[in-house]
């Protein structure tokens, strides 16, 4: 296992890779909602080897890992939060992987700071439906029966078609909190859907404008009218199919993931071949 420098940065701990001198922009990760920076290691090993010596850097979210909590985990504050951070290392503009709810706050920063591409794993950033189903288990997830909202989003995930050592560190690299989902999903649960799609929708155009690349990789079949609306908000964007991955195809395609960071930018790529992986 490739061993980083930790170490805490600002008020975001993380695990450092490589050097600021390379000619490829830095990678930042972040992991998804009651995980922390040890979901990266897989996609850490297939990176350091293809390009080694290229700075990483994989950051623990608030309340995450070794990180301590915020007052507010609203992804544009989450995104102030990690600009703080990636400026106390003295990052260059990144490329930001975002696994989940890690790849909404990946946008809300490269839509505020620069950047020069998002790499969104897994995360559908209209949340119409998700956002629905929480506002009605809301009662559930505010008393006791919050741990039962938590096993019904983890049953979605496809944890149980992951390979052993996948669905091990899924399974035990986690530490769900009740107050950690009711911060995190404050902002499905108190802003209309509606106005959630049209923040996105300025954010993804406000990426666009700014030059960065988005990659959009799904462990699966991405839905024809969820592809269009990306290809409509972004000509450029690119929708990648690692089938199998379920909800973690980072897990279970790393080289994917790694791929996507070591092609250029313009290099349109719709689908991964599985060799890849």
């Amino acid at each position: 296992m490739t061993l980083g420098q930790q170490g805490l940065h600002g008020r975001l701990a993380a695990e450092t890779y490589g050097t600021r001198s390379g000619r490829k922009p830095p990678v930042v990760l972040l992991h998804g909602l009651t995980y922390d920076r040890r979901q990266w290691g897989p996609l850490i090993e297939k990176l350091t080897a293809a390009e080694p010596g290229r700075q990483i850097v994989a950051f623990d979210l608030p309340g995450h890992g070794d990180s301590p909590d915020a007052e507010s985990c609203r992804p544009s504050d989450l995104a102030a939060e990690l600009r703080r951070s990636i400026d106390a290392i003295g990052l260059a503009a990144p490329v930001l992987v975002g696994h989940s709810f890690g790849a909404v706050v990946a946008t809300a920063y490269a839509a505020a700071h620069p950047a020069v591409g998002v790499i969104n794993v897994d995360q559908p950033l209209l949340v119409g439906p998700f956002a629905r189903r929480l506002r009605e288990v809301e009662p559930l997830l505010r008393g006791s029966g919050w741990m039962d909202v938590w096993n019904e989003q983890l049953g979605a995930m496809g944890i149980d078609t992951l390979p052993a050592e996948a669905r091990e560190l899924v399974r035990t690299a986690t530490t769900p909190r009740q107050e950690l989902l009711l911060e995190y999903w404050r902002e499905l649960l108190e802003v209309p859907s509606e106005e959630l799609a049209e923040l996105r929708t300025s954010e993804m155009r406000a990426i666009m404008a700014a030059g960065a690349s988005y990659s959009h990789v799904a462990g699966g079949d991405v839905p024809a009218p969820y592809a269009q609306w990306l290809s409509a908000v972004m000509p450029s964007v690119r929708i990648v199919s690692l089938p199998g991955g379920g909800h973690f195809p980072h897990l279970v395609h790393p080289a994917g993931i790694a791929n996507l960071l070591t092609v250029r930018p313009d290099d349109r790529l719709d689908v991964i071949p599985p060799a890849l992986a």
